[in-house]
């Protein structure tokens, strides 16, 4: 879901976690008089989608990755659950405290902007602290806006400098700033900033909310990092090719894929696995056992290219890759004409490595069993046979140690983060039609290969020749 920017920036004032002076209005009548008083850029913000719709949505913030997510609504007075105890209370009153929440009327430019925003917001003081925060519709598909909460705990005007000069290089940000009333509870004030005019839009009291039934990060996996179709990842290229050649050289191999393509007479057989689970040495093994053609995900015609988009935003990278799919899909088609064919990670690794990264905190948040992002694109040729390679975080590192390759951002990731690796791992797990067939590779190469052939038989019928 795209949101149509405002025609006008925002500000960001400081914010002082005491009281505000006794003058100043009822934020429910601030609202009410600012909506009545605003020129034409204001009232068109008010009427667009994402203002329009700002108090009805319930926000996250995300506070580390072993803790659940703070959660809150908003309301127009101080009514709602609410506690001086929580922890929400105590980390939005310790500080001064803005949100910056990032949504554009392109997905490509939004998602750019989203990245650009975090690299530029570690440049704060170190008395800074940043969190990933959400605003969303629950459990409604596309509703996230993805942005992060900032305190700073001298509250320095140089904070508030810089991030008003953020919000002048972006049209595509929109700011809160968080203040505690005289009543005890908890504001926001959503703020404008545009032509040298400052005000707000809407104040609103927080309310504590419950957890939702799917973690908000969920919500705009679909065709944002997992893609269900060929034209919506294509559609994300098209749309960069404008912004970098590399996107355009991709656009011009595509135009030799001329729709979906069935797979030949011979078995589809896709290895999969985490780095260093014996991938390469087991494709190898089979390709000469069952005499067969073996090829890899990303294609060698587009394998140059990676360096380049490894570097964008989730949305352009996995568009990349998904992309990258449907051309060896092609090579697949191909191939399978004439012998069985062997591939080095297919689909399930572009999904799951996107699902385990995009999804924050914990396991238990990432989407449940049978959920239709674990479901194979119904218009990407499907294997016949997909192996899943695991062995033990031990055994990984040591393989590791061992080689001296270059890595991927996430490849690194794994080595350090062990709870990105399991949440990688249960979403292969989670797989389905066709689900993975787990194997268990911390044996012997030769006892892998076994393994892997008895498994080929019964499955493909193929035997060992």
């Amino acid at each position: 879901v795209c949101f149509q920017a405002a025609r006008f920036r925002f500000r960001i004032a400081a914010v002082s976690p005491h009281p505000r002076p006794a003058v100043r209005p009822e934020p429910a009548a601030t609202a009410a008089l600012v909506s009545v008083r605003c020129g034409g850029d204001m009232a068109s913000s008010l009427g667009s989608v994402l203002y329009k719709q700002w108090a009805k949505r319930v926000f996250a913030i995300e506070c580390g990755s072993s803790s659940e997510p703070l959660y809150f609504a908003l309301s127009p007075s101080a009514e709602g659950p609410w506690d001086e105890r929580c922890r929400l209370h105590r980390l939005l009153s310790r500080a001064a405290t803005y949100s910056l929440s990032v949504a554009s009327d392109s997905r490509v430019r939004g998602a750019e902007a989203y990245v650009r925003l975090q690299s530029q917001l570690t440049r704060l003081p170190d008395r800074c602290r940043v969190l990933e925060m959400t605003a969303f519709f629950p459990n409604e598909e596309g509703s996230s806006i993805k942005g992060f909460l900032v305190q700073d705990e001298g509250g320095c005007p140089t904070t508030e400098r810089v991030l008003r000069d953020l919000v002048r290089e972006s049209g595509q940000t929109c700011f809160c700033t968080y203040w505690r009333g005289a009543e005890g509870r908890m504001w926001q004030s959503l703020g404008r900033h545009s032509e040298g005019s400052r005000g707000e839009i809407l104040s609103n009291c927080l309310a504590l909310a419950g957890k939702p039934e799917l973690h908000p990060s969920v919500l705009n996996i679909k065709n944002s990092v997992v893609f269900s179709k060929y034209e919506e990842a294509c559609a994300v290229i098209q749309e960069c090719a404008e912004m970098f050649p590399e996107a355009k050289e991709v656009v011009q191999i595509l135009t030799q894929y001329n729709g979906t393509y069935k797979k030949g007479g011979f078995p589809v057989i896709v290895i999969e696995g985490l780095d260093a689970t014996g991938k390469s040495t087991l494709t190898e093994s089979l390709r000469a056992s069952i005499k067969a053609t073996l090829l890899k995900s990303p294609h060698d015609c587009i394998g140059h290219l990676r360096k380049a988009f490894d570097v964008k935003s989730p949305l352009i990278r996995r568009a990349f890759y998904t992309l990258g799919n449907y051309i060896t899909a092609s090579a697949i088609a191909s191939a399978s004409e004439t012998s069985p064919v062997i591939v080095d990670r297919f689909w399930h690794s572009t999904a799951a490595y996107a699902i385990a990264t995009e999804v924050s905190g914990k396991v238990e948040n990432l989407p449940p069993p049978h959920h239709e992002l674990y479901q194979w694109p119904q218009d990407l040729l499907q294997p016949d046979l997909v192996l899943l390679l695991t062995v033990s975080a031990d055994e990984r590192i040591r393989r590791l140690e061992q080689r001296a390759e270059m890595k991927t951002k996430e490849e690194a990731e794994l080595e350090i983060n062990s709870l990105f690796r399991q949440k990688v791992e249960a979403t292969y797990r989670r797989m389905e039609q066709p689900a993975c067939v787990v194997v268990d590779a911390s044996a012997s190469k030769e006892e892998v290969l076994k393994t892997a052939l008895l498994i080929i038989e019964k499955y493909c019928g193929i035997k060992n020749t």
